[in-house]
C-alpha cells in the first residue's frame, strides 16, 4: 500500500476532481432538498478543482504541506454549501497532518474533519453529507490499522451511509435518490482508497431524480471574509440565520473565512460581513429550486412539529412527522424554521409548535420571504398535549383546508393540565406555593398546591385531582407526558388510579422528557 507523501496528496485531489467531474451531471439533478445547492456537483468539483490548481501552483515538498495548500485552495474556490463543507473536511485532514500520517493519524483527521465541517454550519440537517461523514468518523474512531485500510473502512462506511439519506430526510425519501453533497462525499473518499491501495471501488447508488420545473427562489451569496476576530463568528453566523438558511462560516485555519448563505436580501447579507471584517471575490446568484415534490396519492402537504423535549420528538419522528427539537427555554432561530419547512416534501406545510414561544416562531418564519414558495399553516398551539391531538385527527386523504380545520379544531378542544414543582415561594389564587411543592395548573391557572416532597405518591395524588377537575367537563380520552424528573414509578401508577376512579376513559401515556413541567396532561 502506498504512504501518503506529497505526490499522493496531489494525486488524490486529481482524482478527486476527475470522480466529480464523471457524476457532476447526475448528482446536478438530484435538485429536490429546497436549501441544497441547485447544482452540487458542479459546485464541489469547482471546489476541488481550485484545490488542486493552488496545489500544482505551490508544490508542496511534504504530504502535511500539501494538505494544508489544498486545505486554503479548497476554502478560496469554495462554491455552494456543498463546496463549503467539502473544504472543510480537506482542512479537517490538513489540521492534523503532523507526524506520521498513518493509519491512526486519518482515523483521528476524519474525526477532526466532522467537528469542523458540523461546526462550520449553521443548522445541520439529517440525511445530509454531514450526516455521513459523522458516521464515517464514528466508524473510524480509535482504528489503528495501516492507512488504506483506514481509508477503505471510511469509504465503505459512507457508502453505507449513503444509503440511509432517504430515511432521514422525507424529500429524498418522496425522489426515491440519495443525498447528492453526501454522494460527492463518497466519491472523494473513494478516490483516497483508490490511490493509497490501487483499488478502484465501484457503487450503484440512485442518483436519477424525476424532472421538475425549476423556479426562482431567492439568492445564494458568498465571499470570502478576512480580519473577523473567531469571537465573532457566532455573532455574524445568527445574523445570516435571520436572512435566511444553508448558513456556513467556514475557516480556512489561516484567517480567511469562506461566507455562504441562501437569502433574500443579498445587501443585509454582505453588510453583514463589512460589519466584522473584509468581504472579497463576493458572488451572487440567483438560486433555483424544483416544484416540491408530491407525496404518494397526489396530496401535495406536509404536517412538521417544532416542540421542547427529546421524548416527545422521537414519539412525533416515530409517526414519521419531520420535527425541530428546541432545548427548553430557548427558540428556534429563522433558519431553525426554514430550515424545519425546508424538510417537508409539498408545497402545503402544517406546523405543530408544542408552546406559545415556538407558535410565535412558527408565525415569523411562516411570513419570511425564504418561506415564500410554501404554503405554511401554523395552528396556534401552548402545549405539546395540543400537538398530540390535532395528529390524531390528522387524516392525509382529506383535502388540505379541511384538514387543517379538523387538527385547529382538535387542538383548541384540548384542555391542558399540568403539574410543576415550585422554584421559589409565591403567592397564587389558591394559596401561597413553598419551594418544592407540587402546583397544579389547568389551562395555566393554578388551582391545587401540594405540600413537598413530590414523591411518586404525592405526584398521582395530586395528578388525579388536575384530571378530575379536567374530566368534570366529560373527556374520552387523556394523553400524559411525563418530564424528565418524574419519578420512574410515577406514569405507571397515575394510569392504575385513573383505570379505577375513571374506567371509562382512554389513556397514552409517554416519556415526553421536558424539563418544565413534571407531567403535563391533555383531555380530548
Amino acid at each position: 500500500m502506498r504512504v501518503l507523501d506529497a505526490a499522493a496528496v496531489s494525486a488524490w485531489a486529481a482524482g478527486c476532481v476527475h470522480s466529480l467531474a464523471s457524476l457532476r451531471p447526475a448528482i446536478d439533478g438530484i435538485n429536490v432538498y429546497p436549501v441544497a445547492d441547485s447544482d452540487t456537483g458542479s459546485n464541489m468539483l469547482f471546489t476541488m478543482t481550485g484545490a488542486a490548481a493552488e496545489l500544482k501552483t505551490a508544490a508542496p515538498e511534504t504530504a502535511a504541506d500539501a494538505l494544508k495548500v489544498l486545505a486554503r485552495g479548497a476554502v478560496a474556490s469554495a462554491r455552494g454549501n456543498s463546496g463549503v463543507i467539502l473544504s472543510q473536511v480537506v482542512r479537517g485532514l490538513a489540521d492534523h497532518a503532523e507526524g506520521e500520517l498513518d493509519g491512526p493519524w486519518l482515523a483521528r483527521a476524519l474525526g477532526h474533519a466532522d467537528e469542523v465541517a458540523t461546526g462550520a454550519v449553521s443548522r445541520p440537517v439529517a440525511g445530509t453529507i454531514l450526516t455521513v461523514l459523522h458516521s464515517v468518523a464514528l466508524a473510524v474512531r480509535g482504528e489503528t490499522s495501516p492507512l488504506g485500510e483506514v481509508a477503505r473502512t471510511a469509504a465503505k462506511e459512507a457508502a453505507h451511509a449513503l444509503e440511509k439519506t432517504p430515511l432521514q430526510l422525507p424529500a429524498l425519501a418522496k425522489a426515491g435518490v440519495v443525498d447528492a453533497g453526501a454522494r460527492g462525499l463518497v466519491a472523494v473518499l473513494d478516490a483516497l482508497v483508490e490511490v493509497l491501495t490501487g483499488t478502484t471501488v465501484e457503487h450503484d447508488h440512485a442518483l436519477e431524480a424525476p424532472e421538475t420545473e425549476d423556479q426562482a427562489y431567492a439568492w445564494e451569496v458568498m465571499y470570502l471574509l478576512d480580519g473577523v476576530p473567531e469571537d465573532s463568528l457566532p455573532t455574524l453566523r445568527k445574523e445570516l440565520s435571520g436572512l435566511g438558511d444553508s448558513v456556513t462560516v467556514a475557516g480556512d485555519g489561516a484567517g480567511s473565512h469562506a461566507v455562504h448563505v441562501h437569502c433574500a436580501d443579498i445587501g443585509a447579507a454582505i453588510e453583514a460581513g463589512l460589519t466584522l471584517g473584509r468581504p472579497r471575490r463576493i458572488r451572487v446568484e440567483p438560486l433555483l429550486t424544483p416544484t416540491p415534490i408530491e407525496p404518494g396519492g397526489g396530496i401535495d402537504r406536509t404536517v412538521v412539529a417544532v416542540v421542547h423535549g427529546r421524548g416527545l420528538a422521537e414519539v412525533l419522528r416515530a409517526e414519521s412527522i419531520p420535527v425541530l427539537e428546541v432545548p427548553e427555554g430557548d427558540a428556534p432561530s429563522v433558519e431553525d424554521m426554514i430550515g424545519l419547512l425546508n424538510e417537508a416534501a409539498g408545497r402545503h406545510v402544517t406546523v405543530l409548535p408544542g408552546g406559545v414561544a415556538l407558535t410565535t416562531a412558527a408565525d415569523t418564519a411562516a411570513g419570511h420571504a425564504m418561506a415564500a414558495d410554501r404554503d405554511v399553516v401554523v395552528i396556534p398551539c401552548t402545549s405539546p398535549v395540543q400537538v398530540l391531538a390535532a395528529l390524531a385527527v390528522h387524516d392525509a386523504g382529506r383535502r388540505t383546508n379541511d384538514d387543517v380545520v379538523a387538527m385547529a379544531e382538535a387542538a383548541a378542544a384540548t384542555r391542558r393540565g399540568e403539574l410543576r414543582i415550585a422554584q421559589e415561594e409565591s403567592l397564587t389564587w389558591v394559596g401561597r406555593a413553598q419551594s418544592g411543592d407540587v402546583v397544579g395548573l389547568v389551562d395555566d391557572e393554578v388551582v391545587l398546591i401540594e405540600p413537598a416532597p413530590a414523591s411518586e405518591t404525592n405526584l398521582v395524588a395530586a395528578a388525579m385531582k388536575v384530571l378530575n377537575r379536567m374530566l368534570a367537563l366529560g373527556g374520552e380520552l387523556v394523553t400524559v407526558l411525563s418530564g424528565a424528573a418524574a419519578p420512574p414509578g410515577v406514569a405507571e401508577e397515575l394510569a392504575e388510579q385513573l383505570r379505577l376512579e375513571h374506567p371509562e376513559v382512554e389513556l397514552a401515556g409517554y416519556a415526553g422528557g421536558q424539563a418544565d413541567a413534571v407531567l403535563l396532561m391533555g383531555v380530548e
